[in-house]
């Protein structure tokens, strides 16, 4: 997840077959490599681990702060994240954490960075749909962040699949299924700022007992100040889904401030 922009993953409340899922905004993020180290007083050695920290809140998830490494490994990178639901409208799921490993890569000279992941969840939200107690294994999480960037343009693209691990529907309770996605892009203004759009879709697509239901389609501009090191955007604008249909009423509004190391 190097270069990500912070915001890679689902929430609200306790989520049910008409007020399902209150889980990240996902998310998502990034990782820069940086450092150096001074091995005596002959040389230096590069560090060959990065990070990166984003406290994130939107309109449906809540806080979801989330942390990144990674380690250089060569022609690859190997990535590792965790992002805490808990923090939100994820308590009220079993206090929802997610923890994930993959591999990252550049593309197009360096202008694209590729970041398939696996995560993994703990709680109750998609093992039982909140009704019973929280477990490791709650769900799995196939995903992946891409990233470009340029002198003057900057874009990313997520994808999540939030799938049951274990199931512990026997009392009549469902299992939860979600995909989570997102596509932006900006232009890039002097040497700090930078303007896009957002687009950010959240969907329940089924359970063991339950049917699809829209969740979110936030559509909307964005105004991002950042450095090497910083990053704080805004984004904003409307929820696309009819209300009664959907189980999420909310206008489209997230703040990301990002710091990598």
């Amino acid at each position: 997840m190097n270069n990500t922009d912070n915001t890679n993953a689902l929430t609200s409340t306790a989520p049910t077959a008409t007020a399902p899922f209150r889980k990240k905004g996902l998310a998502l993020a990034a990782a820069a490599l940086i450092s150096a180290s001074v091995t005596g007083n002959v040389y230096a050695q590069e560090d060959k681990l990065s990070g990166s920290a984003s406290f994130n809140s939107d309109a449906f998830f809540g806080v979801n702060p989330f942390v990144g490494l990674t380690y250089d490994a060569g022609d690859m990178d190997v990535t590792f994240y965790g992002i805490f639901w808990g923090a939100g409208t994820g308590q009220d799921w079993g206090n929802w954490t997610e923890y994930g490993v993959g591999v990252g890569f550049e593309m197009l000279g360096g202008d694209l960075y590729v970041n398939p992941q696996i995560g993994f969840t703990s709680g109750n939200l998609l093992s039982s749909g909140t009704a019973d107690d929280g477990i490791v294994g709650d769900g799995w999480v196939p995903n992946i962040t891409m990233n470009y960037g340029t002198e003057d343009w900057e874009g990313q693209l997520y994808f999540g699949y939030y799938l049951p691990l274990r199931e512990e529907d026997d009392d009549g309770e469902s299992t939860l299924e979600y995909i989570h996605y997102w596509v932006n892009g900006g232009k890039k203004f002097g040497k700090y700022f930078s303007a896009g759009v957002h687009f950010e879709e959240l969907e329940l697509t089924g359970g063991s007992n339950v049917s699809s239901q829209d969740g979110y389609q936030w559509l909307g501009p964005y105004f991002q100040v950042a450095n090497d090191k910083f990053s704080l955007r805004f984004s904003a604008g409307t929820d696309l889904t009819d209300d009664d249909d959907s189980f999420s009423a909310t206008d489209f509004y997230k703040l990301q401030f990002g710091y990598a190391f």
